[in-house]
């Protein structure tokens, strides 16, 4: 049989045969495929009453999907992340900061610390006076002693740490939020972050007086005592009188001087008595 012979038989009914595709002239057909949505497998339904409602679900897009999940504005005061600016600081400004808070006069401590206030300064200043006091308390007993009776034993006291804990860690943050809320109520404007760090760095000269007060000399000890309550006591009134300035609040200015008094008589009597 010639090849030629099977040319001429009809293939549009055959099965599995493909129609030619004819154009004509411009007129080509197009096929619009409509936008293909992801969907989420396996299909989820909502318990036997809602068999009907089941099957996939269409996936939206991911900027839709975050605007859907509730905003939990809260979830940020415990995040660390917020207060990661508050320890953004370098050397320099911490020394700067340093200087100031030695010299109650020398300017406005806000004015230095408005455009960053830091937490850093808080934390290390105080964690460094807890250890402070519990070591140079312990060494300055054991002077006083040894002064007093060259043949009395002597131990450790263990619980200078946790005493030089609580009230130093107690008072760096408490009293500025206790300011803070007060300051609020009364409508005077207030940051519990620059409280925190000015009251950080005023304890910073305790660190140095500390280092004086294992003198065993009692009265100098005394008179250093004075000299860095006032020091620290005006550096945190004069700052908090500016900070608060066309308000009518000298009282608590006046009693801010004598927390700070009362801080530096506290550690006198308890870790160098």
């Amino acid at each position: 049989m010639e090849e030629s012979s099977f040319t001429g038989l009809p293939t549009s009914n055959l099965l599995g045969s493909v129609p030619a595709v004819i154009v004509e002239g411009d007129n080509t057909t197009k096929h619009v495929v409509p936008d293909a949505n992801m969907q989420i497998f396996p299909p989820t339904t909502n318990g036997g009453g809602d068999r009907g409602r089941g099957g996939y679900q269409t996936l939206g897009s991911p900027t839709e999907a975050f605007e859907q999940q509730p905003t939990n504005n809260w979830r940020g005061f415990f995040s660390v992340s917020s207060y990661s600016q508050y320890f953004d600081v370098d050397t320099d400004a911490v020394m700067t900061r340093l200087i100031s808070s030695f010299n109650p006069v020398g300017g406005d401590f806000f004015s230095k610390i408005d455009a960053n206030p830091d937490l850093y300064g808080l934390i290390w200043i105080s964690t460094t006076l807890v250890f402070v006091l519990a070591a140079l308390g312990n060494l300055a007993t054991f002077l006083m002693q040894k002064h007093a009776d060259s043949g009395t034993s002597w131990s450790f006291d263990v619980s200078y740490m946790n005493t030089a804990a609580w009230s130093i860690y107690g008072y760096a943050i408490v009293v500025p939020v206790a300011y803070y809320f007060f300051l609020q109520y009364m409508g005077s404007n207030a940051s519990l972050v620059r409280f925190w760090c000015m009251w950080g760095y005023s304890l910073s000269i305790f660190i140095i007086s500390s280092f004086l007060l294992i003198i065993p000399v009692e009265i100098l000890r005394w008179i250093i005592t004075l000299l860095t309550g006032v020091a620290s006591a005006s550096f945190v009134a004069l700052n908090l009188r500016s900070y608060i300035e066309g308000n009518d609040l000298s009282l608590s200015i006046i009693a801010a001087f004598f927390l700070q008094i009362g801080l530096a008589v506290f550690i006198k009597v308890w870790f160098f008595a």
